[in-house]
């Protein structure tokens, strides 16, 4: 694919990505989810993402194509927003719930080390982290090694990583990496005997919700300006694109690396709680600062569904 749609989402520029799309809590019977056991030792990825791995890991964004688009309209179901459950052993850092439910991500790719964004959500396992589809799977194959590490700062891991036991995405983007349904997830392995949302909280997530409202989207991005070290916002109002898919889009500056990172209806800076509702997927080459985000319709909450039961 070539480098000229994307910027930041899902590739460093965004030069190129095609996406396939994820399924989440039970809804509209469709295509199954595309599912992936990593088959991993936890052990082994924890041990092997050092902090200078981790530092050098490199934006996907600079290591994948731009993608094929093909304007359409992603299907819709009943509405449904599930909140956030609250935790009983979850750290407090004062600073807000999204300090320590996004995380970057880190995986293998083509054998060279990369990088993208995620949050971890509400969920019966209490073990799902949301993220791109180009994050879990590109081009036929699926990352390995796997991990998240949410509250990420500067190389720290506050909470620990949390290898993947297996990774899914939408069956949209398993199929031919249709943007509009660019939307991964993970479910981890327990960490010293616990479940990821127990000890970081957990996001509420929505799905099939109106267009066009106010959002904030959080991520790391690594690509010039950014390095990847701390954790990056924007905030304001939404549109549909009126270009080459029927992504949400939004005023934002995130560069590569940013990827998977979560947007939030109804967000409190005060609590630094929000209900997810998309993620960073791409950026026009040709449009600068704008990001643009799949809307979550019923493959997403399909997926969102497999996951938390898996």
């Amino acid at each position: 694919m070539q480098r000229t749609a994307f910027r930041t989402g899902i590739l460093a520029a965004l030069t190129g990505l095609a996406v396939t799309a994820l399924t989440a809590v039970a809804s509209p019977a469709q295509a199954a989810p595309a599912h992936h056991q990593a088959a991993v030792d936890a052990q082994a990825v924890a041990a092997y993402w050092t902090p200078e791995r981790m530092r050098s890991a490199v934006p996907i964004d600079q290591l994948v194509d731009a993608p094929a688009f093909t304007p359409k309209n992603v299907a819709k179901g009943k509405s449904a927003i599930i909140q956030s459950i609250p935790n009983g052993g979850g750290a407090w850092t004062g600073a807000g719930k999204v300090v320590q439910t996004a995380g970057r991500v880190f995986f293998t790719m083509g054998g060279r080390n990369a990088s993208c964004s995620g949050d971890a959500v509400t969920s019966a396992n209490g073990s799902v982290v949301i993220t791109a589809g180009h994050c879990v799977k590109y081009q036929g194959a699926w990352h390995t090694n796997w991990t998240f590490a949410p509250g990420y700062n500067n190389g720290n891991t506050p909470y620990g990583t949390w290898a993947a036991k297996s990774t899914l995405t939408t069956p949209q983007w398993e199929a031919s990496e249709d943007m509009n349904y660019d939307v991964g997830a993970a479910v981890v392995n327990p960490l010293n005997g616990q479940k990821l949302t127990d000890v970081v909280g957990a996001q509420g997530i929505a799905f099939n919700q109106a267009r066009n409202q106010s959002m904030y989207t959080f991520g790391y991005p690594a690509a010039a300006p950014y390095d990847g070290t701390k954790l990056v916002y924007c905030s304001g109002s939404t549109f549909t694109d009126f270009l080459l898919t029927k992504d949400h889009g939004m005023n934002c500056n995130m560069t590569g690396g940013s990827s998977g990172g979560p947007w939030f209806l109804d967000f409190s800076e005060a609590t630094g709680a929000g209900v997810q509702a998309s993620v960073n997927s791409f950026g026009y080459n040709f449009l600068p600062g704008y990001m643009f985000g799949p809307y979550f319709g019923t493959d997403a909450q399909n997926l969102y569904n497999k996951a938390q039961a898996t």
